[in-house]
């Protein structure tokens, strides 16, 4: 389907070296995107979505220069059917050199089916909230992390990286607040767990600049600024302001969803991630080194919006004239 085109603002599109003022303020020279969209952003879509068309998007992102693309999920088709051709997507993805695709892995049956698949990278997944832990695994946060001792230990073995996700940092649909204490305790044990980054996530997107530097500052405490990356959802439009307070504080690696793919079935109305599209130019507005082409970018977010049959939930896209 053909699309308008307009050229993007001229400042985006060269990198400048970030500015001694920004320098100054402790914001990172470099950040790394770590693109979600085709797990975390299609696991939700009710229609399946064709796996040619999920290994295109997955091969389109590749080429604009991610470092990091989270390709699928290694669960059980029964609870996750969006995510049951996982093994027909590792392999038939183009894997780039210098380009990681992470896969989800609950249990040591989903890592090691993950691993056959040709993974070289997994994700595991916990929540800072007792009542979203009960509800959806049905068990404690410490027996949650007890289960995780398997897929770690198989990881180690097999030399393979884990990245740890801890979900509900800024807010439950069950239980509202979290403590900032409580996030920085799940995140200390999935750290010391042997996960090599943790991704705080705020799930349904309710967070602000302020909650987000609160519960930062106690995450600091316990686990290396360096090992830390932020999850956002836009559900109150948010992300942006809240990426940016968590840049200003040393975070250097964002997740995002190409065409702010996602939601939360949690909560009503949520939308899904920040736009990787959104991220990337105001990263570049900020001299911040992505290593990102943002019109490949844009052109991927264009491709999966036509296949599904959508208007992208980029602000950037959109005042592009792109859909």
């Amino acid at each position: 389907m053909a699309a308008a085109r307009r050229l993007l603002p001229r400042w985006t599109v060269p990198l400048r070296p970030v500015s001694a003022a920004a320098a100054s303020g402790a914001l990172p020279k470099r950040v790394k995107v770590v693109e979600v969209g085709p797990r975390d952003g299609l696991q939700n879509e009710k229609s399946v979505v064709p796996t040619p068309v999920k290994i295109s998007l997955i091969n389109m992102l590749a080429e604009t220069g991610l470092q990091v693309i989270e390709a699928t999920s290694f669960v059980s088709p029964k609870w996750v059917p969006q995510m049951a051709d996982h093994t027909q997507v590792m392999q038939g993805i183009t894997q780039l050199p210098g380009v990681s695709y992470p896969v989800l892995t609950p249990n040591l049956k989903g890592f090691q089916a993950a691993v056959a698949a040709g993974a070289k990278e997994v994700s595991i997944f916990g929540a800072a909230s007792e009542l979203f832990t009960k509800k959806n695994i049905n068990c404690s946060i410490d027996e949650s992390l007890e289960r995780f001792s398997e897929v770690m230990a198989a990881a180690r073995a097999a030399d393979i990286p884990v990245r740890g996700y801890v979900s509900c940092v800024l807010g439950c649909p069950y239980e509202g607040k979290i403590s900032a204490a409580k996030v920085a305790e799940v995140s200390k044990k999935m750290y010391s767990m042997g996960c090599y980054e943790i991704s705080l996530g705020d799930t349904i997107g309710i967070g602000t600049p302020g909650s987000m530097k609160e519960m930062l500052t106690a995450v600091m405490k316990e686990v290396p600024v360096g090992a830390l990356a932020v999850h956002c959802h836009d559900t109150y439009g948010q992300a942006l302001a809240n990426i940016l307070v968590a840049l200003q504080m040393g975070v250097s690696v964002v997740d995002a969803s190409v065409a702010g793919l996602g939601g939360c079935p949690y909560a009503q109305g949520a939308s899904g991630n920040v736009a990787t599209e959104d991220l990337v130019y105001m990263l570049h507005g900020l001299g911040i080194h992505t290593g990102v082409d943002l019109q490949k970018l844009m052109d991927a977010g264009t491709f999966i919006c036509n296949a599904l049959n959508r208007r992208t939930n980029s602000k950037v896209s959109q005042a592009s004239c792109r859909l």
